[in-house]
């Protein structure tokens, strides 16, 4: 660990002069270059101050993501291929307090750039959506799961696909292949779980008219007035309507004590995958817990060998899932802007460089008489099964 910090401070002790990076070394070509900025919240102002580093041997979590994320980014730039064009690409600290996003806004300084590529969030992510809009530069939201109300903004592309998406891929796959089954949304009390019964609601009722019968049970603390309305000679599904670890694992533990004597199907919210109850529960073994993702890595490919072996040269240690989205948005955007920097929008489905992933994006219009989409959005999204603490693609 200590090694990995060792190298991890040789990284952020290069601060603002190394955060400019080029996809190839000056080329001696006549190919036009287009300029990247990408985004990552750093914490150098906040990791460094005037007597050097302040965490010693240690290192602050906060940071962790947006080096990752970073690092996956110059990994990608390093091996950039480009037959169209010239990338030059800058990494900014989102989370700078000596020239924060606003700041660089007003000075003009990103005036020049001809796409962003943030893994950011809060005022951050609304800042830099609105400069999109404001400048027609396309702005590639890579890890934030949400439009944050956001309208109207043609140029905001959202990878990390919303709750509301989530929602649709599930009801999608119940209508597919659990249309004659019991299906039950279970949730409990909640501003983020009444949200999840709305969009049910409306996915199934677009007309008025349910497409799928189910129902709703809210339990705040005995599961067990579910089992009252199983039918043990029917396949059941359960979809868990709640973004609580806590809530999780219950239902989870809950559903693996009686599926001897029910056939159950349990569907979780796409944070689950996260969630150690669920990965490490003992009690769940043989049960399968199902989520969905807008990624998904096997990790044998070539891309994913190439960036373990750079990592482990340059960083002595193992990336993390942020380190392969870093690479993969810089890697497959990067391209699409050199191959069509005039176009970029209409394009954004034609990915012959895929990477890991399938995207499918789509014009989101929150109202249906808007002539202008209110942002892009990711709606290509897999289920994945847990099973046993292992997670793999459920075909």
């Amino acid at each position: 660990m200590q090694k990995r910090v060792k190298h991890i401070f040789i990284a952020l002790s290069f601060s603002a002069a190394a955060l400019a990076a080029k996809a190839q070394p000056a080329p001696p070509n006549n190919l036009k270059t287009y300029r990247v900025g990408i985004f990552a919240p750093l914490y150098l102002d906040s990791v460094f101050n005037d007597n050097g580093y302040r965490y010693g041997k240690n290192f602050p979590k906060f940071a962790v993501p947006g080096l990752d994320f970073v690092q996956g980014a110059q990994i990608a730039l390093d091996s950039l291929p480009l037959l169209y064009a010239n990338i030059n690409a800058k990494i900014f600290d989102s989370k700078s307090t000596l020239k924060p996003v606003y700041a660089l806004i007003q000075n003009k300084e990103l005036d020049s750039i001809d796409l962003i590529i943030g893994s950011v969030k809060d005022q951050e992510y609304f800042q830099l959506a609105g400069f999109a809009k404001q400048k027609n530069i396309p702005f590639i939201s890579a890890t934030y799961p949400n439009d944050g109300g956001i309208t109207a903004n043609p140029f905001l592309v959202i990878v990390n696909s919303t709750l509301k998406a989530h929602c649709e891929a599930i009801f999608s796959h119940l209508l597919q292949n659990n249309g004659t089954d019991k299906i039950y949304l279970i949730t409990r009390s909640g501003t983020q779980e009444r949200s999840i019964a709305e969009n049910f609601k409306a996915i199934n009722e677009p007309d008025g008219k349910p497409l799928l019968k189910y129902e709703t049970i809210n339990i705040d603390a005995d599961f067990s007035v579910i089992k009252n309305k199983l039918d043990s000679n029917r396949n059941s599904v359960f979809i868990g309507g709640s973004l609580n670890e806590t809530f999780a694992n219950d239902l989870a533990t809950f559903s693996q004590s009686i599926s001897k004597t029910y056939k159950i199907k349990l569907i979780g919210m796409p944070n689950w995958e996260g969630f150690k109850a669920i990965n490490n529960n003992k009690k769940l073994k043989d049960f399968p817990v199902y989520y969905t993702t807008p990624y998904y890595n096997s990790k044998w490919d070539a891309f994913s060998k190439k960036i373990k072996d750079v990592y482990l040269k340059k960083y002595r240690g193992v990336p993390s899932d942020m380190t392969y989205k870093g690479y993969e948005t810089v890697f497959l955007f990067s391209k699409l802007l050199a191959r069509n920097p005039n176009d970029f929008m209409n394009h954004l489905n034609e990915q012959p460089y895929k990477v890991f992933s399938d995207y499918k994006f789509k014009p989101v219009f929150n109202d249906k008489k808007a002539e202008v989409p209110d942002y892009f959005e990711n709606k290509n999204l897999y289920l994945i099964k847990i099973l046993n603490g292992t997670a793999t693609r459920a075909l």
